[in-house]
């Protein structure tokens, strides 16, 4: 009896213990993906969904031996953006910088950053006028901060900024001032009041920089897939074919064009994924062609992270579980890395692709901060053209901008406002005036009178509001933001231009398609003359074009306010030059902004002959203007690249010039002639 009870005890125990490791395997089986992080959260260890077979290291409360813990009560390490920034030194016209000057010899990075402040909307001339006082470091030999500068009131209000790790020590030395450094370390890093940077190469453009790897929206097919983190926030690229190219990313020698193509085991989708030579570099390096990003250390807080959601652009994963990695990279949706693609090379070209864009990032979500957090919501800073080229002074509603239309399901505005200017020698615009009033879709029209003889006495009879600006102006003036502009759209207009009502009429049916482009009649073309070393443009007749003339354009009133507070005072002075270089500024403007070219729609023969060229506008040859008229050269050198991009569309409405009754057509007084 007692044989059979301990044989009846075994059996139970054992299928028990079966029954364990049955239920027990399947957690193994399980893939390992991290959530999405929020984006102002701090980059930590991701939670997996094998948590409980991996508690060392998984649970908050629990943190891994090696992930850095919190340094205790250093000077300044309390700090917060409460507690050591005074936000009632700052006015309501937005962020001041007052920037410090060096305090020995000045390197030319140092020297150019000063002198973009200087040309910026974030400029202060004074101490007094100032909210934020910059202080770029130059650490010494030894790790020891410079000298701190006058009116340093214990850094608060500061920004102190170390473009290369470790160039200062953190707060032990610097007070209650702000850190704006590369690859900070999470234990000194102070989420909300210090600032994560990309760490730059040494020869990394300070203005302009390379467009990334994105051609028609999507990277170059040999882009890397891989890039681990290292410690100090350097980078290596790596691939996901581990027979090949080993999960460490270092290729031991040139596997050649064959080995080479054995890469791309996730197949044309992902493109080849192993460096030659396989060089450790900085994020930036690593972002303009990265397909997702893989900071696998969590030693160092992720650039920009309080404002970039890098979830969109980066899959974190943890480099002690590299099988589980690469079989969800490998399992991965083609749509997915094609997003992450062109989230990477959004990201690149506008934040990191310059020491310029990298400065004027930083400030602007110190700027965020004053203003609250409704400045700019995340869709602004994480959707092409990116938050600085949203400005918050401007609207703090994505639906005011001319880019959000889709994601926000709106559509601008059925109005605009007519702006026609008058300088010299032209004559009063009355017959324009007439045709413009006669459109359906006009709200307003404002003569900006620039001359220097009296108004006339008379002006003809509208339905719509009539407003006449008198007063000697600059050429630039006609693109500044005046308040009584309340529609969407602006038509842009010289006294010399001469339009139909139905020309009117369906060029801004066609801008409520495209409301972030400009639309026009009259365009030029730009082209890189060899002989000349340079650009030139051309006013003649072509199919291509890259640029429409404001005598008689579309376009979104908010690149009024783009034009008159971001673009350096340098470039605006430029325009004033003559119409052609203000013509030619606001085709660099919007083109820089959307990457696109503008849209011609159908002008009159009789018009187009009868429209003057604007004074310097040159000719039918294609030759560069005279030196001391060629400012497309000066704007491409301003910008640091040729935004303008080249196009043979031309959009005509249904039947146009087709062989049917004119009965038929809705713009019948386009084809007269």
């Amino acid at each position: 009896m007692q044989f059979w009870r301990r044989k009846s005890l075994w059996l139970a125990l054992s299928a028990s213990w079966l029954l364990l490791i049955l239920l027990g395997a399947s957690p193994l089986l399980r893939l390992a993906v991290s959530p999405r992080p929020q984006p102002a959260t701090p980059q930590g260890w991701p939670h997996w969904l094998d948590a409980a077979l991996l508690q060392s290291f998984s649970q908050p409360e629990e943190p891994p031996e090696d992930v850095p813990q919190p340094s205790q009560a250093l000077h300044g390490a309390r700090c917060s953006w409460g507690t050591c920034f005074d936000t009632s030194r700052c006015r309501d016209d937005g962020l001041k910088v007052f920037a410090h000057p060096a305090a020995g010899t000045a390197s030319e990075t140092h020297r150019r950053i000063l002198a973009s402040l200087e040309g910026s909307r974030y400029h202060a001339r004074s101490l007094t006028e100032a909210c934020l006082f910059l202080l770029l470091s130059q650490g010494t030999s030894a790790g020891q901060c410079g000298p701190a500068p006058h009116h340093w009131d214990g850094g608060r209000n500061h920004l102190v900024i170390n473009l290369h790790p470790d160039s200062c020590p953190r707060a032990s030395q610097l007070g209650q001032a702000m850190v704006a450094e590369a690859s900070p370390r999470v234990d000194t890093f102070r989420p909300g009041f210090d600032v994560a940077l990309p760490l730059l190469p040494e020869a990394h453009p300070f203005r302009g920089g390379a467009p990334g790897q994105l051609r028609q929206h999507s990277p170059h097919p040999s882009a890397a897939l891989l890039a681990l983190g290292e410690e100090g926030g350097r980078w290596h690229t790596a691939s996901t074919h581990s027979a090949t190219c080993p999960w460490d990313g270092r290729c031991e020698q040139d596997l050649g064009p064959k080995q080479d193509l054995s890469c791309a085991s996730l197949g044309p989708t992902l493109g080849k994924s192993c460096p030659t030579p396989p060089s450790a570099s900085s994020l930036a390096d690593v972002l303009k062609p990265l397909v997702s990003s893989k900071p696998c250390s969590p030693h160092w807080e992720l650039p920009f992270s309080e404002v970039i959601d890098w979830t969109k652009a980066a899959i974190v994963a943890d480099e002690r579980l590299p099988l589980q990695v690469l079989a969800a990279l490998q399992e991965m949706a083609p749509a997915r890395v094609l997003a992450l693609r062109q989230q990477t090379q959004f990201l690149w070209d506008a934040y990191f692709s310059s020491v310029e864009k990298v400065i004027h990032t930083t400030l602007e979500i110190i700027q965020d901060r004053i203003l609250g957090t409704s400045a700019h919501p995340s869709l602004l800073w994480n959707s092409p053209p990116g938050a600085l080229l949203a400005l918050s002074t401007f609207s703090r509603s994505p639906q005011d901008f001319p880019f959000y239309h889709l994601q926000q399901s709106s559509h601008p505005e059925g109005r605009f406002s007519a702006l026609i200017w008058v300088g010299t020698p032209s004559q009063p615009p009355l017959k324009l005036i007439q045709a413009v009033a006669g459109s359906q879709h006009c709200a307003q029209i404002m003569v900006l009178w620039s001359r220097e003889r009296p108004l006339p006495f008379r002006w003809p009879e509208t339905a719509v509001p009539l407003t006449i600006m008198d007063g000697p102006r600059k050429v630039s003036d006609r693109f500044f933001p005046y308040s009584a502009i309340s529609t969407d759209a602006i038509l842009s207009l010289d006294a010399h231009s001469s339009l139909s009502t139905s020309e009117v009429d369906f060029a801004f049916v066609v801008w409520q398609s495209f409301p972030e482009r400009m639309v026009g009649f009259l365009t030029w073309n730009h082209f890189w003359d060899e002989s000349q070393d340079g650009w030139g443009y051309t006013a003649e007749m072509a199919n291509e074009f890259s640029m429409v003339l404001t005598a008689a354009a579309f376009y979104h009133r908010y690149y009024h306010t783009l034009f008159t507070h971001s673009l350096p005072e340098a470039l605006r002075t430029l325009a004033d030059e003559g119409p052609a270089c203000a013509d030619v500024l606001m085709n660099f403007l919007v083109a820089a902004v959307t990457k696109l070219p503008p849209i011609k729609v159908p002008y009159g023969k009789l018009h187009q002959e009868a429209a003057p060229l604007a004074p310097g506008v040159p000719g039918s040859r294609p030759h560069p203007q005279p030196p001391d008229q060629d400012c497309i050269n000066q704007m491409a050198a301003e910008f640091g690249h040729m935004p303008l991009v080249s196009s043979r569309l031309r959009l005509d409405p249904v039947l146009f010039k087709d062989p049917v009754s004119v009965q038929r057509k809705k713009y019948r007084s386009l084809e007269k002639p």
